[in-house]
């Protein structure tokens, strides 16, 4: 199989952890019988500050030629680059795993939380305007988009521990949240082998520290999953250990959490990890989607490549080691390129 993969190397530390996942996909290559045409994309502050727009036309129909998209953080231009690609592919889901890695210290050993966040609405619409002295935000929540996150939330938490949390405000935003937890109960009312709970956001934020093993699935709003996402990461030990998936019903978009950490950029000590896992995400949504066994493979390859790498202490700073960017890519590479199938 050969798949096409546009790459968008984005700001700050963006370049240098891309080069770390294009190794890893070269690496794939070397090891299975799968092919990849990578397509690069110019987009977020430095296509802004070269081309006057940060993300154009002829990016956007350059994405739309490939199979699936490998995105590094972008800086100020965010609202411009991966918002709107969201809401033009209608990537209304967006799956951002915490889960815990036995090497590196986190709040509790054996966290596992999969966050399902409605990716397409909410505040991240960006409708906002000023009036006078007010700056006014319009928030919209859909039927339609709170009852497609709500199913694809308990098809995932088939796969898992069964056992899904919905998390909203909807004693105060009664209209907004209400919908929202309206949608997902219907949808619970058809799941009934799914453990089906509710909480309000300022709770969940609370049990996340206090017992984050309470959790398996969570569906939320754009904006709580945003919020909630984060913290869970820093749970299992930071962001530089976090991937996610922005998933459609025909594309996808795979990115690290984190954003583009200027300060440090080409300094060689950025964790490449979180983008390494998007990797791996695309790689599980390839063999969903195209039935691909190799991908599956891969994603299965990549994850013991990023776990070996951990255990032999090939870390960043942030997570108490001194490896560089370049070392941590590398040894993940290597075991990759050497690892017996």
């Amino acid at each position: 199989m050969k798949y096409k993969i546009s790459v968008i190397s984005g700001d700050g530390i963006g370049p240098e952890i891309t080069k770390c996942s294009i190794d890893v996909i070269k690496a794939i290559e070397q090891k299975l019988d799968i092919k990849f045409d990578l397509i690069n994309i110019e987009a977020g502050d430095t296509a802004l500050k070269n081309n006057g727009i940060a993300l154009s036309e002829s990016a956007i129909n350059n994405i739309k030629e490939t199979d699936a998209c490998i995105k590094a953080p972008v800086g100020e231009s965010a609202m411009e680059v991966i918002v709107k690609l969201r809401q033009l592919f209608d990537l209304y889901v967006n799956l951002r795993p915490a889960k815990s890695f036995p090497t590196v210290k986190s709040l509790e050993d054996n966290i596992d939380i999969m966050i399902v966040r409605e990716n397409t609405e909410d505040l991240y619409k960006g409708q906002e305007f000023r009036i006078g002295d007010k700056a006014i935000a319009l928030r919209t929540i859909s039927e339609k988009a709170s009852t497609r996150i709500a199913k694809y939330a308990f098809d995932i938490a088939k796969s898992r521990n069964k056992k899904v949390t919905a998390v909203h405000k909807s004693n105060v935003l009664k209209m907004t949240d209400g919908l929202f937890s309206e949608c997902v109960n219907r949808v619970a009312k058809n799941n009934k082998d799914i453990k089906f709970s509710e909480l309000y956001v300022d709770a969940c934020a609370m049990n996340l520290i206090r017992n984050p093993k309470e959790f398996d699935v969570i569906v939320t709003t754009n904006m709580f999953g945003d919020i909630l996402s984060d913290e869970a990461a820093q749970i299992i030990g930071g962001l530089g250990l976090t991937p996610s998936a922005n998933i459609g019903d025909d594309f996808a978009l795979f990115e690290p959490v984190h954003g583009a950490a200027p300060d440090i950029a080409g300094k060689n000590i950025a964790n490449p990890i979180a983008i390494i896992l998007s990797i791996k995400m695309m790689m599980e949504w390839l063999y969903s989607t195209k039935e691909d066994k190799n991908c599956l493979i891969a994603s299965e390859i990549i994850q013991k490549a990023v776990e070996n790498s951990l255990e032999m202490n090939i870390k960043s700073t942030e997570l108490g080691g001194e490896s560089s960017t370049s070392k941590i890519g590398s040894h993940i590479t290597n075991f990759i390129k050497n690892y017996n199938l």
